[in-house]
Parts: structure tokens; C-alpha cells; sequence
């Protein structure tokens, strides 16, 4: 009978500014989070064995104020503040290891029952200074605030989303929940170069599709701008509509803010 090793698990959470990165997933001849992230772990491991998953991958230039990670090994790690500390010594810069805690076998990353919160960030009506470039986006058309919040509570309850959807095919899953879609003012996010005023879309949910959280704030972008409508809106959601959105919001703006697992 072949040896089994025994297996450690550990869920680690952290956060990143994604500008720089084309997204998670390793890529070839690019630059990507898991990249970093797994070359660190060889390093401050030295080779020995270890696998990631992450909860949920983001797209190119997409951040995260806070993402999991789980980190399958076959030795036991004994100190994990010691280890939290050395694994964020060797991480670049714009990558930072919150915390870790040990889970056990049964704990799946991938299937296991959770919830996600987005913001995107945005302001409009005069070019910014250039340092907001990689966390807000700039509209620099009037947008007309109060009609796009009143759009924003649309999309909350459960709808049929295909529409929001990049490239959907016919054998998707389109029927969804939003728990929670309001733009409020921006509170969170200050800097001495940022505008007086800027904004925040929150969307909270079990699960988003590919740039569905941009299609949606790209839609709200249209409708503040007058060239959508809140009938259209409505119309987008109802059962076994399609409608085409051509205005996908850049990914700079769009933040992962927290995962939440049951």
C-alpha cells in the first residue's frame, strides 16, 4: 500500500492593487497575482510541496481590499504569525498577507458556501490628478447621480441577468440574487490628490459572472449620461431577455472588498 502524506491546510487572506497585473490566473509571458504569489511561496518554502486556490478569480487591473487564498501543504506549519510575516517580507509591494488560520480537509475554497462584496469607485466632470488612475475611474460627462442610484436599486433581488454576462452562451445559469446594489458617496477611500467628490457602487452576492459588476456599473454610466432609461433597465432584467450592453466600465475602478464564507 503506497504511503498517503499527511495534508495541512491554510486559508490565508490578502490584499492587492491589481493596476499592474493581468489578473490571478497564471498567464504566459504576463504578469499575474497567482504568478507572485506562488513564486513567494517557493522561495519561503524552498521547494518543498504546496498547491493555492483562490475563492475567486479578478480580472486584469481589478484589486482587492481583501481575497482567500487556500494553501494546501504536507508539512504542518508551527508558527503562523512567524510565517504570515516572512511571507509578506518577500511579496512585492503592492501585495499584502492579512491574516492565516488553519481549516481541515473538508473546507473547500471553490464549493464552499459564500458571499461576496464589490465596490467600484468613480467621480466625473474634470480630469483627475493621474495618481487616481488605479483604484478610480473618471467620467468626465455630467452624470446625473440621483437617476443612477435609482437605477443602482433595480438590480437588487433576484433577476434574470443575462445581459450583464461577457460573451454568455446558452447553457448559462442567468437567473441571480443580488443581495445588495446602492452607489452612495465615498467615504472609504480618501487621499490629499483624490477629488472633492467621488462614488462608490456596492453590489453583495453568492456569485457574480465574467464582468458582470462592470457590465452593470457601465449600464448606470448610460443612464446618468441619458442615454439609457429606467425602463431600459427593467426591460434588461426581466426572464429570458438579452439585451446587448456595449459599455463594459474600465476594471481600475473595481474592488473586491470582502469574502465571507458561511
Amino acid at each position: 500500500m503506497q504511503f498517503q502524506p499527511k495534508k495541512y491546510y491554510y486559508l490565508i487572506s490578502f490584499q492587492y492593487l491589481g493596476y499592474r497585473f493581468h489578473g490571478w490566473q497564471k498567464q504566459p509571458n504576463v504578469k499575474t497575482l497567482h504568478l507572485m504569489v506562488d513564486r513567494t511561496l517557493n522561495y519561503i518554502l524552498e521547494g518543498k510541496y504546496f498547491k493555492t486556490l483562490v475563492s475567486g478569480r479578478t480580472d486584469a487591473m481589478v484589486s482587492a481590499e481583501s481575497a482567500t487564498f487556500e494553501l494546501f501543504l504536507q508539512h504542518e506549519i508551527e508558527d503562523l504569525n512567524g510565517f504570515l510575516a516572512l511571507f509578506n517580507y518577500n511579496l512585492p509591494q503592492d501585495i499584502r498577507a492579512l491574516a492565516i488560520k488553519e481549516v481541515d480537509e473538508k473546507f473547500n475554497i471553490i464549493n464552499h458556501p459564500k458571499t461576496k462584496e464589490y465596490f467600484y469607485l468613480f467621480t466625473y466632470g474634470e480630469k483627475c490628478h493621474p495618481f487616481c488612475a488605479p483604484i478610480m475611474t473618471t467620467i468626465l460627462d455630467d452624470l446625473n447621480i440621483d437617476l443612477m442610484k435609482q437605477g443602482a436599486k433595480l438590480f437588487e433581488g433576484e433577476h434574470y441577468l443575462k445581459s450583464y454576462c461577457y460573451k454568455p452562451t446558452d447553457k448559462g445559469v442567468y437567473t441571480r440574487q443580488i443581495e445588495t446594489c446602492e452607489l452612495v458617496e465615498n467615504t472609504i477611500y480618501t487621499a490629499n490628490y483624490f477629488p472633492k467628490k467621488s462614488y462608490l457602487l456596492r453590489v453583495r452576492g453568492k456569485g457574480f459572472m465574467r464582468n458582470q459588476i462592470r457590465l452593470m456599473m457601465g449600464t448606470l454610466f448610460d443612464l446618468g449620461k441619458g442615454n439609457l432609461s429606467l425602463y431600459d433597465i427593467k426591460h434588461s432584467l426581466q426572464p429570458d431577455v438579452f439585451v446587448k450592453m456595449n459599455y463594459i466600465a474600465p476594471a481600475s475602478g473595481l474592488i473586491l472588498n470582502k469574502v465571507e464564507f458561511a
